[in-house]
């Protein structure tokens, strides 16, 4: 997606960057919240060349991260924790993906939350195992996009921002009523 001047994005409550984080394809996504609306502000993917070794393909991931930040200047980031299967070593390197995110956040002074894969489902379609293209379609609907966000990593970053959004509303929502 294309990244535009927008109004809303200008006079945000909150500038939220998701993060999908891979060794091979990390998706990024950025929402803004003003009052009770919601919009993209920017989403995509960094793909990185999985013939470098590590420490480059690390340096290359932390590298781009960066420049999302600084470009947007977002004022939290949401990051997917990785699913841990069976697969140990696609656990591990996406550990270390999710690390360079959070470095990347914690070095530009950003809070950081971090979220499951099933609780990112629930949180945008209501069900914790949705397939891919059922978070896609519920994210395509929740920001008001006319085409589906791709590729999947992207649009999961955008599900980890509203995600991380849904979360906030709801603790908001609770420290008022205790606060009455």
């Amino acid at each position: 997606m294309a990244e535009r001047a927008n109004p809303l994005a200008a006079r945000n409550d909150a500038l939220i960057l998701g993060i999908d984080p891979g060794l091979r394809v990390t998706g990024y996504g950025l929402i803004a919240q003003s009052g009770n609306a919601i919009e993209a502000i920017d989403y995509g993917c960094f793909a990185i060349n999985p013939r470098l070794p590590l420490s480059e393909r690390l340096a290359s991931l932390f590298g781009a991260l960066q420049d999302v930040i600084a470009r947007h200047a977002p004022s939290e980031v949401a990051i997917e924790q990785p699913f841990v299967a069976a697969n140990a070593h696609s656990a591990l390197a996406i550990g270390e993906a999710r690390a360079v995110a959070v470095l990347a956040a914690g070095l530009a002074g950003l809070p950081v939350q971090q979220y499951s894969p099933a609780e990112v489902k629930r949180a945008v379609t209501g069900y914790g195992r949705g397939p891919k293209e059922q978070v896609q379609e519920m994210v395509r609907l929740q920001l008001g996009l006319r085409d589906l966000p791709e590729p999947f990593d992207a649009a999961d970053a955008l599900a980890v921002a509203l995600c991380h959004l849904s979360r906030k509303r709801s603790r908001a929502l609770i420290e008022r009523s205790v606060a009455q």
